[in-house]
């Protein structure tokens, strides 16, 4: 039989990857919500923002437990602290995900122009920050570093569609006069959402690393401020 520290850190690990996965669902509906307005599941979204709060309420209060009672030592002890940091970032995400479904709900218009969504490449940029949170997924799920590390390379794609998409809008703009611009420039808080959840992944991914090879990655790549 395990000892129960053992029993007690699998429970944690399930807790979060059970957490990913309403995050990983959070953000896959909202941005699912801002490329078609459905403003219905928009407030699915923020409704629901509710259970990844509690979550993270739970797993803080878990790991301060298991703490206080085993007091884990070495990769024990790096687990327990890279869940808690890995927490933290998943509120975070779920957050941003709550932040652009509350966009959609603010939109003016009936519907974004096809044809600057596609300049945008908005699509895109959410299926790339979906791949890093399911990579990551995987990542812990099978405590494997080399998964984790490929998070930095993913990143730079979020990156790039991010710092070309002010531009892009500001073209448009001046392309479409009768635009509604104030819609149009409100657009790009998306992008800055989704390239905040690209950092938050590339800081879980660091954690992922710190876990299994004891290696400390923080402030080697960049760190960015994560405003809702």
């Amino acid at each position: 039989m395990a000892p129960k520290v053992e029993v007690e850190l699998d429970k944690l690990k399930k807790e979060t990857l059970d957490m990913w996965t309403l995050v990983y669902n959070q953000l896959q509906r909202a941005g699912e919500a801002v490329l078609t307005l459905d403003k219905d599941l928009a407030r699915q979204v923020i409704l629901r923002e509710r259970r990844v709060n509690a979550f993270e309420l739970k797993i803080d209060s878990d790991v301060e437990d298991i703490i206080a009672l085993y007091n884990p030592v070495a990769v024990q002890l790096r687990f327990v602290l890279a869940v808690l940091k890995t927490n933290t970032n998943l509120e975070r995400i779920g957050d941003f995900a709550e932040g652009i479904a509350r966009f959609v709900l603010d939109f003016k218009e009936p519907a974004v122009d096809p044809e600057l969504l596609k300049r945008l490449h908005l699509a895109e940029m959410i299926d790339n920050v979906l791949a890093m949170l399911q990579t990551l997924h995987e990542a812990l799920q099978k405590e494997n570093s080399t998964l984790a590390s490929r998070l930095f390379d993913m990143d730079g794609s979020v990156d790039e569609i991010n710092r070309a998409a002010p531009d892009i809008l500001v073209a448009y703009i001046l392309e479409n006069p009768a635009v509604n611009a104030k819609d149009a420039l409100r657009l790009s808080g998306i992008f800055r959402k989704l390239e905040r959840v690209g950092d938050h992944c590339t800081n879980i991914a660091e954690e992922i690393i710190f876990y299994l090879d004891a290696k400390v990655l923080k402030h080697q790549g960049k760190n960015n401020p994560d405003q809702p």
